[in-house]
């Protein structure tokens, strides 16, 4: 039965393709060959909506056989990066190199100062899909993510906040304006101050609907200021949790924050009961962090590109 190609259509796509990364994820042992709902959540609520100011019936295509069950989903991942998720049943070289396809056409921006790459994510062990990039002429780049994970049957180490910190959930409302800030000078660290766009962009991460505010740890520093942040994803449908995104503003970081708040994240999973964590990093930083507080395995997923 013959898989054929459509754009996302309603809200009704949305719901069913949260369902289809479920069904994929268990099927593959709860490793990311596919993303995890969180991700995609989170991806269209912040990252399309906030950064990329995509449209979802633009930029989400759907294979799905005539009963209507879903064998694969490709949407953008980051600038010119796209993400294949595919049932790991019903996959196929020829399924693959027509999203590929789909994909060249459709989600690559154009370039004013460069060439036009588009850039296609594979696990390292994924052979079947590195043989298609490579007949399409894609090669392997370099950054790969490193998806960290740990088993939560893992003892978690106490770790306490340092002195004059603490460590809670967010608040209410009025606390959307810190919790917005925090995110803007930790990963905006170089940026001037009058770049900052205001908080509005963080009640669509509140729309997310796995988005839970218990969840959603920051280290607070003695004067009232957010020091460090963590968001906590549970799904208790697969029983796995995850922390997206995890960071420090420089003026207070190796004070040992970013250990304090995802440890804060562990036992509330854990209260919760999550069996599986995950974390993505690329740094050597990042991934040194995470290591330290139990996300010693991983796997690669590689990026391999090609202009177009």
């Amino acid at each position: 039965m013959k898989a054929s190609m459509r754009k996302f259509q309603d809200e009704n796509d949305y719901w069913k393709v949260r369902q289809f990364l479920r069904e994929v994820f268990l099927l593959n042992n709860r490793r990311e060959l596919s993303w995890q709902v969180y991700r995609f959540d989170y991806c269209r609520w912040h990252a399309w909506a906030n950064i990329r100011h995509y449209r979802i019936e633009d930029v989400l295509f759907i294979w799905e056989r005539p009963d209507g069950r879903i064998v694969g989903v490709l949407n953008p991942e980051g600038r010119n990066g796209v993400f294949l998720h595919v049932h790991p049943e019903l996959r196929t070289p020829g399924l693959e190199a027509e999203m590929i396809t789909v994909a060249e056409e459709n989600l690559v921006l154009e370039s004013p100062s460069g060439p036009r790459i588009l850039c296609i994510w594979a696990n390292e062990h994924d052979e079947m899909r590195k043989e298609t990039l490579i007949h399409w002429g894609y090669t392997r780049g370099e950054k790969p993510e490193y998806q960290r994970r740990r088993d939560m049957s893992i003892p978690i180490t106490g770790v306490r906040a340092a002195r004059g910190y603490t460590v809670r959930p967010l608040g209410g409302a009025d606390e959307l304006p810190a919790r917005s800030w925090v995110s803007w000078r930790a990963f905006h660290p170089d940026d001037p101050d009058e770049d900052y766009e205001g908080h509005d962009w963080y009640l669509n991460v509140q729309r997310a609907p796995l988005y839970r505010r218990d969840l959603d740890i920051v280290a607070v520093a003695s004067d009232g200021e957010f020091a460090s942040f963590c968001t906590v994803w549970f799904d208790d449908v697969t029983r796995t949790g995850a922390f997206e995104p995890v960071g420090t503003v420089p003026e207070h970081q190796r004070r040992g924050l970013g250990r304090a708040v995802m440890t804060e994240g562990l036992n509330r999973l854990q209260y919760l009961g999550a069996t599986l964590a995950y974390v993505g990093g690329f740094t050597p930083e990042a991934n040194a962090l995470y290591s330290s507080v139990g996300f010693k395995d991983y796997d690669l997923c590689e990026p391999w590109t090609k202009e177009v």
